[in-house]
């Protein structure tokens, strides 16, 4: 008995190890790709709704309609990049063309400056010799400038290959959205085995809280970014499309577009026509509270996720991933709180909760 114990005892510890082996293969082998998938499967289920609608429309065609918000998504995409990248080659090019012609101009540093403990005075220094004699700064401050240009050059490229993952999680989204049925329902049977019996219950919740944290903090970003990236091109304002990043990033960390839309309005009213300013500053006003009615409105799905978690989220999901985690960091941490909350809060999971969604008949 002793000797039969012990030989099962050994083919048991033989099967974990080579099952903990292999588990640890295999996430060692998707971990590249890891934010890539995670982002798909998010945006797969933020247009699960829209995806079903435009199956019907297209006569329960779901392929050709995982198609078109694929390429939708990748113009929404490609769109103010390519803008964006434009206006900065546009204005490298022009500071290049005054450095080399002699007519690039710095304005002398404020007088206040220099009166700034500890920093005021060697910056102070710097700006005045820059704009008195840039050459000889460049050359006196090239130990300074080379590292700080190429960290510039590093975060680029970073942001470039950024971008490049958000083009191949849409293509992902679309292969997830022609399987949709199937991954869900599969979804809510590894939940039932995972979190019995409130695991079906759970993975409706996480769709939900999906749904509406990247459509009401998310998407309503994208949109003021759209709007008002949009507005400042039309009125002609230089550096349009850094401005519009800007208002992207302080969207999505829940500060608001108004750091920016503040400055804008006054170099308008200094700048331009009263009347285009009139009506350039009552267009960037309204699109700057237009979250304030928005959020409650697309947010408004039982869900109450704090805005400090959401901030976190922004903050470590960019520390973590750059550029994709600014976007997957709120979701993620927003799912996590919702799924904590609703298990710390115990409720009967429901007949409904154990069926997948509602797929049109045919569109399989």
């Amino acid at each position: 008995l002793g000797e039969g114990f012990e030989v099962r005892l050994m083919v048991l510890v033989i099967r974990i190890v080579v099952l903990g082996l292999l588990v640890h293969w295999s996430l060692e082998l998707v971990r590249p790709f890891a934010a890539i998938f995670l982002w798909a499967a998010i945006l797969a289920v933020a247009l699960w709704p829209v995806h079903l609608g435009l199956t019907r429309l297209l006569g329960l065609r779901p392929k050709l309609s995982a198609a078109l918000i694929c390429l939708s998504l990748l113009a929404i995409l490609i769109g103010p990049v390519a803008a964006l990248v434009d206006n900065f080659i546009e204005s490298s090019m022009l500071v290049a063309e005054r450095a080399k012609t002699g007519t690039l101009a710095i304005p002398a540093p404020p007088e206040r400056l220099g009166s700034i403990p500890v920093v005021g005075t060697p910056i102070a220094e710097a700006w005045a010799l820059a704009a008195t004699n840039m050459e000889e700064a460049l050359i006196r401050y090239r130990g300074v400038l080379a590292p700080m240009g190429a960290r510039v050059l590093g975060q680029l490229s970073a942001i470039s290959f950024d971008l490049l993952k958000f083009m191949v999680a849409i293509v992902v989204c679309g292969l997830l959205l022609v399987n949709g049925n199937a991954l869900v329902r599969g979804g809510r049977l590894l939940a039932r085995r995972l979190i019995p019996p409130r695991g079906a219950q759970f993975v409706d919740l996480a769709g939900a809280t999906v749904r509406s944290v990247s459509r009401g903090v998310v998407g309503v970003a994208l949109l003021q970014t759209v709007l008002i990236g949009i507005t400042l091109q039309i009125a002609g304002v230089p550096g349009a499309g850094v401005l519009a990043f800007l208002v992207m990033i302080l969207c999505i960390v829940q500060i608001g577009p108004g750091l920016v839309v503040l400055p804008v309005i006054i170099w308008a009213w200094l700048q331009i026509d009263t009347v285009a300013a009139t009506v350039m500053t009552v267009t960037l006003i309204v699109l700057t509270v237009m979250d304030n009615v928005l959020k409650p409105i697309l947010m408004a799905q039982g869900l109450s996720t704090p805005m400090i978690v959401i901030f976190l989220g922004v903050l470590g999901g960019t520390i973590a991933y750059g550029l994709i985690g600014l976007f997957l960091g709120p979701i993620v941490v927003g799912v996590f709180y919702e799924l904590l909350v609703a298990w710390v809060v115990p409720a009967p999971a429901t007949q409904g909760d154990m069926q997948p969604d509602p797929v049109p008949k045919g569109a399989t």
